[in-house]
């Protein structure tokens, strides 16, 4: 029934997570069986984090112009907004406490109620609370008996209310603190082994928060003067902007706040009055933080934007200039260009290093899931003992041949065996012919036939092989006829 929803989905980010489909059924058990009422991180139900990120951007943008421009006359739509969104905020901060939480270190997901709550009332229940203050229902109840009260002096009073209640609605502006966890959450839920989703949203946030900025600068230039009663020397009755439309103000507002952030000039013409200065001064430092933050998270995305890449062009171009160099045929450059290609496909790695520098056991896994499939074909390595299929698996190495090389050539002592991992192998003699593909191996007899590489197609595919050398004597199970 309902409970389905609070069970995570198969999608993949759950794959990515837990590995495969039998650990994310385990997981559906494991929160079932626990009888509690908790929001797996990988259930439908977490979806409403993209719902929450726009009704905390929507206020973001809408509470400062609300408090700068709608004069309390903010209308019934905006008002209903205001209340809807409170609402939800309110029961975001109950839903926390039943929120399973995904962590880096941990291989699963902590459904444990009581270790949830404790991590939420340590780290973000005091700002969701604070974020979450039902302001929308204050300024309701006020507005509604704000004009029931026929008396002029309860009147005034209740503006002023009113206005203190508008100037604290400030406080929802916290909720900048929330739209930053939503998108913490977003991309640990998300595909996270993709460097291009996780760019995405560092960018997307990145430009989010300069906007925002902006735009809170441009409700300040119009809210101080507002709330100095509009003197005689303030921008917005030298500019004559007293009944202009709302968005002639926040347009007037904006460009004033990007020319102090910018440091270009103060907006106008005019030198800023007292109050204004302080303004002009904040927006200043503002600008300058923005610039900071741009080019220092341009940087860093620039630096770590794909390393593997960057050596790979690296690498290249030092190829490049090598073959310039010894003045190699165009031809043969052509090739060697090409093999780079298929070998490394335009990332560049040290495999040597890497099966150097890790475990016995960790080398061995890598090259049983590599290589374990094609050993399995080959007949005199079938029923064999664990430790001589892993002694062969040691002794296996990846190599890449194009259309038209040479692997094994006639009546050539022969002391290695070829597994064909992807492409196809023309096996040719004066009197046979035979083409190889996925899967097959050939070697045992090379002293009698001639193998080449060779691939159909426009698109001229490399044949991809494992390559087995000559064993020493003494590898365990193999008797002397087996050897090379």
């Amino acid at each position: 029934g309902w409970r389905v929803l609070l069970l995570p989905q198969l999608n993949r980010q759950s794959l990515y997570v837990y590995g495969s489909e039998v650990a994310v059924e385990k997981e559906c058990k494991r929160q079932l069986e626990s009888g509690v009422f908790v929001i797996h991180p990988f259930s439908p139900m977490s979806y409403y984090i993209m719902v929450m990120m726009a009704i905390t951007f929507l206020n973001l943008i809408g509470i400062p112009m609300e408090i700068a421009f709608l004069d309390g006359d903010s209308g019934l739509a905006w008002e209903s907004f205001n209340v809807f969104s409170d609402t939800l905020f309110l029961m975001d901060v109950v839903l926390n406490f039943r929120m399973g939480i995904i962590t880096e270190d941990a291989e699963e997901a902590i459904l444990d109620i009581k270790k949830i709550r404790v991590s939420y009332l340590r780290t973000w229940f005091i700002p969701d609370v604070i974020a979450a203050f039902p302001i929308g229902y204050i300024l309701l109840f006020a507005d509604l008996h704000y004009h029931n009260d026929d008396n002029p002096s309860k009147a005034n009073k209740m503006m002023r209310i009113l206005m203190f209640v508008r100037i604290l609605s400030l406080i929802r502006l916290a909720r900048v603190s929330r739209l930053v966890r939503f998108f913490n959450e977003v991309e640990k839920v998300s595909n996270a082994n993709l460097e291009v989703v996780r760019l995405f949203f560092r960018i997307l946030s990145l430009f989010m928060m300069i906007f925002l900025l902006c735009h809170w600068n441009g409700c300040i230039q119009y809210f101080v003067p507002m709330l100095e009663e509009f003197p005689t020397d303030c921008w917005v009755r030298k500019e004559n902007l007293m009944n202009a439309t709302v968005i002639v103000k926040y347009s007037w507002g904006v460009f004033r706040a990007l020319s102090q952030m910018i440091a270009l000039s103060y907006g106008s013409m005019d030198a800023p009055t007292y109050i204004e200065m302080w303004i002009v001064m904040v927006s200043m430092v503002s600008g300058c933080m923005m610039y900071t933050i741009l080019v220092a998270n341009a940087t860093t995305m620039i630096a770590n934007l794909d390393p593997a890449a960057k050596e790979y062009k690296s690498k290249m171009s030092r190829l490049e200039h090598y073959m310039a160099f010894m003045k190699l045929p165009p031809e043969l450059q052509l090739r060697i260009s090409n093999y780079y290609q298929a070998r490394y496909g335009g990332k560049w790695f040290d495999e040597k290093y890497i099966m150097d520098t890790i475990s016995s056991s960790l080398k061995e896994q890598i090259l049983m899931v590599m290589c374990s499939q094609l050993l399995k074909k080959v007949p005199m390595f079938q029923n064999r003992d664990e430790n001589f299929i892993n002694d062969i698996l040691q002794k296996l190495h990846y190599e890449v041949f194009q259309e038209g090389d040479v692997i094994v050539r006639q009546n050539v002592p022969g002391d290695r065996m070829f597994f064909i991992d992807h492409g196809e192998v023309l096996m040719e003699t004066e009197s046979y012919d035979r083409e190889l593909c996925d899967g097959d191996f050939f070697g045992v007899r090379a002293d009698q036939r001639q193998a080449s590489g060779h691939s159909e197609g426009a698109d001229r595919l490399p044949v991809l092989l494992f390559v087995l050398g000559r064993l020493s004597a003494g590898a365990p199970g193999l008797s002397r006829h087996q050897e090379g």
